[in-house]
């Protein structure tokens, strides 16, 4: 059943991402399509076994409700970030104070604190460079605000963490 199911979510993903439709002619690629198929099923042959084996649905509406609220506020996140990483270049005295800070996160789950180490990193101005099993993550900040785990957890991650709770907790 697992391998089904990432068969059909993988053609799923495939097929938006190629949309196999030409808009002049309006004609449906088969070869493409076909292709596809193929591939899905190669993934879903090889790599099945490593899904999860018993997927919960049990509050997926809430989650994919909170995902779609994190995604416009990583982007605006990023935006302020990339603006303030062109005024730090662009400034004649480049106001910068680079360093490693050391940041505490309460995610539990594996996987909303990789989502969190990577929104950090995606980041302009913030690189993760490691990640603790304790909830720690060290963080390269191109201008450090404040040196203390608290200071640094609130200027660095507390907007995301809020969302990242909703979803993965």
């Amino acid at each position: 059943m697992r391998r089904l199911t990432l068969t059909v979510v993988s053609f799923i993903i495939w097929f938006l991402l190629v949309w196999p439709f030409h808009p002049e002619t309006h004609e449906f690629d088969v070869q493409s399509t076909i292709l596809g198929v193929l591939v899905a099923l190669l993934v879903g042959i090889f790599f099945g076994d490593r899904m999860p084996g018993k997927a919960s649905f049990r509050g997926a509406f809430r989650r994919i409700f909170w995902f779609l609220v994190y995604m416009p506020m990583f982007a605006w996140a990023l935006i302020l970030a990339n603006l303030d990483v062109v005024y730090r270049v662009a400034h004649p005295a480049m106001p910068i104070r680079p360093g490693i800070v050391k940041i505490k996160t309460s995610l539990r789950s594996n996987a909303g604190r990789t989502l969190l180490a990577n929104s950090i990193t995606l980041t302009p101005g913030t690189i993760t460079v490691d990640m603790t099993d304790d909830g720690y993550l060290y963080v390269h900040w191109i201008n450090v605000k404040a040196e203390d785990i608290e200071g640094a957890t609130q200027h660095i991650s507390a907007r995301f963490e809020k969302v990242l709770r909703r979803i993965f907790e």
